[in-house]
């Protein structure tokens, strides 16, 4: 179902926005229209040139063609300080950039006004006013001594948008805003941008989480091919939405609730992730995926950075493939078929682009290089025909192997990252939130891949959208304050499972069981 704004309403409209980098066309005319006082969602693959229309409304680049219209006046920035003084404010999925390190909470709030755009003269006691001043617009409620770096991605995130309307922005543009969030933190920015709405500002919600979208959005724009190809009024039909952005319609997924009957490859018995919380068992069985979810902070990036050997249980123990387990740190791991990818790939995952060799075949055979090539000789060759393997299997949007790795969008990059572990005999695979930032095409892809590649090994995944465990798994679980439970059905909602755990805690107290 779609529907057209009224013009009277009109805060920002884009028509015939192109852009090309080099043969590759990320916009090709894409017309978009925000209403005052209205949340959109912009949805799209990978590629599909969100993040291109982004950064044209932001200044960051210019289009090559194309209309931009803010408030009915025709526009274009040549900086993102220039958009943000005609009153588009951006905040950014990657938190560390909504403030500055080093500075206060109070700072923070007053950058802009500190970097020239207010009074020339600032004191303590004037910026801690003036800092009041404007958390209060958004009810922030933060010490404003405090250093950014310490605050949290959610309190980070609130820091930017109070900053923006402070500034009378009219437009808001969030970028995957709670993909660091907790549930709880999620629904707080949520009221707030619900306020923020009421108050006439126009939003711009870029997210693959529908649940999210579901919650805020008064409707959704698909993007393909950098064209608008369809638009959904609410309540939004992800079915549809979904297919306008991937070109076709997704199986029905969904594995949880088989029951394996395989050996068990590993056992982790009596475990207590931190002093004091409650033991639990957790038995991964040969071909099994298992996924771990729960709110940020429950404890399941503990856990698998406790198996690959990062950090030690309080008390409890580990088996693999029937003999006791206790890695010293990754290398063993490595060595021993157990692998993890961690939650910020660039961060732990992938060589920066400014390193000589950091293509997809350099990237997906680094790890391996000593078992491959002992002798320490470099085959190029066999580099190349893994990657070339990997870029078919797992559908890379990629010319090939030697590609690197900025070329590529999230969902590719995420792609290349699995693709590094299944090139090697693995046992026991750990993925922590293994589809943050990828939309549901590539999801799907990455699903595919897990799923196809479980002879003889076990997989834990660990992850924070229940509608991602409930795609991927044979078995979920439920992780609340560093212990395991076992999930009911395949259509409970994340919080119906904590709300459970929390009521059947008590009986089960003691028992040491999931």
């Amino acid at each position: 179902m779609s529907n057209t704004p009224s013009s009277a309403r009109i805060a920002v409209s884009v028509t015939g926005l192109e852009k090309s980098f080099g043969p590759t066309r990320a916009l090709a005319g894409a017309d978009l229209v925000v209403e005052a006082g209205e949340i959109v969602a912009l949805m799209g693959a990978n590629g599909a040139g969100k993040s291109t229309l982004v950064k044209i409304l932001s200044g960051s680049i210019s289009a090559d063609a194309g209309t931009i219209l803010l408030n009915g006046k025709t526009v274009s920035f040549g900086s993102p300080a220039e958009a943000q003084a005609a009153g588009i404010a951006t905040v950014h999925q990657a938190t560390d950039q909504a403030g500055a390190a080093g500075l206060t909470v109070a700072e923070n709030l007053t950058l802009n006004e500190l970097c020239g755009t207010g009074s020339f003269f600032v004191s303590p006691r004037s910026t801690r006013k003036r800092a009041k001043e404007i958390a209060a617009l958004i009810d922030l409620d933060l010490p404003l001594d405090r250093d950014f770096i310490d605050l949290r991605p959610a309190e980070r995130q609130l820091i930017a948008i109070a900053r923006a309307v402070a500034a009378k922005a009219s437009v808001l543009i969030l970028d995957e805003p709670t993909s660091s969030l907790s549930s709880t933190e999620a629904e707080r920015l949520f009221s707030v941008l619900r306020r923020l709405k009421a108050s006439g500002i126009a939003i711009l919600y870029i997210s693959h989480r529908t649940g999210d979208l579901a919650a805020i959005a008064d409707r959704a724009v698909v993007l393909r091919g950098g064209k608008v190809v369809a638009s959904f009024a609410k309540p939004i039909d992800f079915s549809a939405a979904v297919a306008a952005m991937i070109g076709r319609t997704l199986d029905a997924g969904g594995h949880a609730g088989s029951v394996s009957t395989a050996p068990i490859l590993a056992s982790v018995k009596r475990a207590r992730l931190i002093p004091g919380s409650r033991p639990f068992d957790l038995d991964l069985r040969s071909g099994e995926v298992v996924a771990i979810t729960g709110t940020l902070g429950s404890g399941k990036t503990r856990l698998l950075r406790a198996l690959f050997g990062l950090e030690t249980l309080a008390e409890g123990s580990f088996t693999l493939d029937g003999k006791p387990w206790l890695s010293d740190g990754p290398a063993r791991s490595i060595d021993n078929g157990v692998f993890m990818v961690a939650e910020d790939r660039w961060a732990s995952s992938l060589l920066p682009p400014e390193i000589p060799g950091a293509s997809i075949a350099g990237t997906i055979a680094l790890p391996h290089l000593p078992r491959w090539f002992p002798l320490g000789l470099l085959r190029e060759t066999r580099e190349r025909l893994v990657a070339a393997d990997a870029i078919g299997r797992l559908g890379i949007k990629a010319r090939g192997p030697d590609d690197t790795l900025d070329q590529l969008s999230g969902g590719n990059q995420q792609k290349v990252v699995l693709a590094r572990w299944q090139a090697a005999s693995c046992r026991l695979l750990l993925l922590d939130e293994p589809f943050q930032g990828v939309d549901v095409g590539a999801r799907a892809d990455l699903i595919a891949a897990i799923r196809n590649s479980q002879s003889g090994s076990a997989t834990l995944i660990a992850t924070s959208d229940t509608e991602e465990a409930l795609e991927v798994a044979d078995r979920i679980l439920v992780m609340r304050d560093h212990s395991l439970y076992e999930a009911d059905g395949r259509h409970e909602s994340l919080a119906a499972m904590i709300g459970r755990v929390e009521s059947a805690e008590t009986q089960a107290a003691g028992t040491g069981h999931p």
